[in-house]
């Protein structure tokens, strides 16, 4: 246990971090923009090179490779191992180069040739500008992936804080110059999504070159490791485009019906990231190393133990962040985001109505994620892709049936039930792959973390109310204390029943932080 939290320990630091930059990023672009249609608009145009992204980038490719990287490591040694690298790499920007050509073509030919909506010709423009990020953003993914193989995870998780340092830059330097209307000023952060592509894949680069790495083309055509990396791939491609695409209908039709819901959904979204970075993703990147090099010894008991590790660390940490977000939705995001004209007190009641049916599903998110890395591990990428395209469908009817009548709500409930649906199916097609997953340990852990959970919870709430009929939040001193003190007191009371309820991921990680703490000192 000692070394997955050293290991995601690290990562978690650096996704804090940089999770934090988000907050920032999402707080100037609240000032500036708030959940206006022109909002609504660019977060559904940058919607698009997010899905080739995922397809192309740390989604599918990053999971087929990170296992065939390792194994050619363990059994042919590095040179074949970084050959095997450049080949992949190559391939990428090839296809990623053929993608972002013909998508640019086809917008520029449309703009020429049709009369659009002012809505929709704002956002092809604005297509046009970011669609390169694609490749910008999928070498990144590539590099990370890389660094995360050969034991890094602080630096390659670090690489986002340069993405959100440039992406704030934009707003706060870049915005003023380029006109006085907002649908002019978007532009800049158009072109600072392509600045911060260039900056997080650079910085990837000097731990890379102290590692061996060195790039030169190798042709990926008939490659035997690019090869099967496609073919690893395909189903892993089939789940995300699936993934995506749902998302892009969905925002289509969010468009369609208000444009506002897409913003006031994506700011729930960027606030649930923190923690589901901090803890989820950090565990699944490390997990999915981790767990491929034992797959490749065999070594399945071990295996079985580390899944269980991971995800018994996974519910300490995400249970009591959920009902913290959903308890103190409104005040959070009124601290966060209402500032200035763009983003009013409206503003605020539709964004915390998102967020509050949004958290419930941040344990299943992570654990969607942990439990695809185990099935990745395994070179199983059918299987996380079926039950990911069962998912989508359910998931699709649900915001479809739930939009109109609770807009913003409507899309976070969907995705919450969904994901816990993913799980059951995970896990239940886990247990016949594996024969037997020896979960009773975390089973027994469940109940005590639920109570311990609730309780935080009503003090939560209670706290909330507590300071709002006593001090209110005229001022961001009383704000700051709206969220903290209620927080504060609960994950306190929360971390204490874990303990006195001798839950293991609350003693390893206690354990864990006194021994950092002692050794700073």
């Amino acid at each position: 246990m000692s070394k997955m939290l050293k290991a995601s320990g690290a990562m978690a630091a650096a996704t804090l971090f940089s999770r934090v930059l988000g907050l920032v990023r999402e707080i100037v672009y609240a000032q500036f923009m708030g959940d206006t249609p022109v909002a609504g608009v660019f977060k559904f145009a940058f919607t698009i090179p997010n899905l080739f992204r995922r397809l192309l980038g740390e989604g599918a490719l990053t999971a087929a490779f990170i296992p065939i990287f390792k194994e050619k490591e363990k059994t042919h040694g590095e040179i074949e191992m970084w050959r095997a690298a450049n080949a992949v790499i190559s391939g990428l920007v090839v296809a990623a180069s053929a993608i972002i050509g013909l998508v640019m073509l086809g917008i520029s030919l449309a703009l020429a040739v049709h009369q659009f909506s002012e809505k929709t010709e704002l956002m092809l423009h604005l297509l046009r500008v970011m669609f390169p990020y694609m490749l910008l953003v999928c070498l990144a993914a590539a590099l990370m992936g890389m660094l995360n193989a050969r034991g890094h995870f602080f630096i390659p998780a670090m690489g986002a804080t340069m993405l959100n340092v440039v992406m704030i830059a934009s707003v706060l330097f870049l915005a003023p110059h380029m006109g006085v209307q907002l649908s002019e000023q978007i532009f800049a952060l158009a072109y600072g999504v392509l600045a911060a592509g260039v900056a997080q894949a650079a910085f990837q680069l000097p731990t890379l070159w102290r590692e061996g790495f060195r790039y030169h083309w190798v042709s990926p055509w008939k490659n035997e490791t690019v090869r099967l990396v496609v073919t690893r791939m395909i189903p892993g491609t089939i789940g995300v485009a699936a993934f995506q695409i749902n998302v892009m209908l969905v925002q289509i039709l969010a468009v369609w019906i208000d444009p506002r819901i897409n913003a006031s959904f994506d700011y729930a979204v960027r606030l649930m990231e923190l923690p589901q970075g901090m803890f989820g993703i950090s565990l699944a990147t490390y997990l999915l190393t981790a767990l491929s090099a034992l797959a490749i010894e065999k070594n399945y008991p071990e295996f079985r133990a580390t899944l269980r590790q991971g995800i018994s660390t996974l519910l300490f940490a995400n249970l009591i962040a959920a009902i913290l977000l959903v308890v103190l939705a409104e005040p959070i995001v009124r601290l966060l985001f209402e500032h200035g004209d763009k983003f009013t007190a409206a503003s605020t009641q539709r964004a915390s109505f998102a967020l509050v049916c949004l958290a419930p599903g941040l344990v299943a998110f992570s654990t969607v994620n942990v439990l695809a890395r185990a099935f990745y591990a395994l070179g199983d990428t059918r299987t996380p892709m079926k039950i990911s395209l069962v998912c989508l469908a359910l998931n699709f009817i649900l915001a479809a049936v739930l939009i109109t009548p609770l807009k913003q709500g409507g899309l976070g409930i969907a995705n919450t039930a969904t994901s816990l649906v993913n799980v059951g199916l995970l896990l239940f097609a886990l247990r016949k792959k594996l024969g037997k997953l020896e979960m009773e340990s975390l089973r027994g852990t469940l109940r005590p973390l639920a109570l311990a959970t609730v309780l935080a919870g009503v003090i939560a709430w209670g706290g909330w109310n507590y300071w709002e009929q006593t001090f209110g939040h005229a001022s961001i001193a009383l704000k700051i204390g709206a969220v903290f003190v209620p927080a504060g007191i609960a994950g306190g009371v929360y971390w204490l029943a874990a303990l006195a309820c001798k839950i293991p991921a609350a003693k390893e990680m206690t354990a864990f932080a006194l021994a950092r703490f002692k050794k700073s000192r």
